[in-house]
């Protein structure tokens, strides 16, 4: 399946989230010498969203290289009712996570790196579970690889040869 990249050009207004901010050292013969990483969710809150990690010695200049390599790497999804069309599985290393689509009014029941991810990409309604590794680079990768598998109800019934009414076996609305 291909990988559904969008030109930053083409997006709305861009929104980003701070997942992680870390202060790292690296160790030297004269020292320690501290920097700054910060992994960064940018979405347009219309099922486009991306994440970037930028590594500086100030924390506002991490957070800005982040945003950029955000952009760089943003993907599609399809979203339906402002939430997933169907439950989908991600994962990537060691984490895991499961989503499942949910009725309007439910919210976005997610934790920690998966709510930052969901909030900025647009899905209003959503049940989510992560597993595995807690790590938040971890969890971001896995929950972009379930967005990525996503497909909508038109596209899978285009795929099989069949109209939305026989691939759901009732009326189309």
């Amino acid at each position: 399946m291909a990988i559904k990249r969008v030109n930053p050009n083409e997006a709305g207004e861009l929104t980003e989230k701070v997942v992680s901010l870390s202060r790292v050292a690296k160790v030297t013969k004269g020292g320690r010498t501290f920097s700054f990483s910060a992994l960064v969710v940018v979405g347009d809150g219309n099922g486009v969203v991306g994440y970037g990690l930028g590594k500086a010695r100030d924390v506002s200049e991490s957070i800005a290289k982040g945003i950029e390599d955000g952009k760089k790497n943003m993907i599609r999804f399809p979203l339906l009712n402002r939430t997933i069309p169907h439950t989908q599985k991600g994962k990537f290393s060691g984490g895991k996570v499961l989503m499942k689509p949910a009725t309007d009014g439910t919210g976005v029941i997610a934790g920690g790196p998966m709510r930052a991810v969901l909030e900025v990409a647009g899905v209003h309604n959503v049940l989510a579970k992560s597993q595995g590794s807690s790590n938040p680079h971890n969890v971001v990768k896995a929950t972009l690889d379930a967005l990525m598998k996503l497909r909508d109800p038109y596209t899978i019934a285009r795929e099989r040869g069949l109209t939305l009414e026989q691939l759901f076996h009732q009326k189309e609305k």
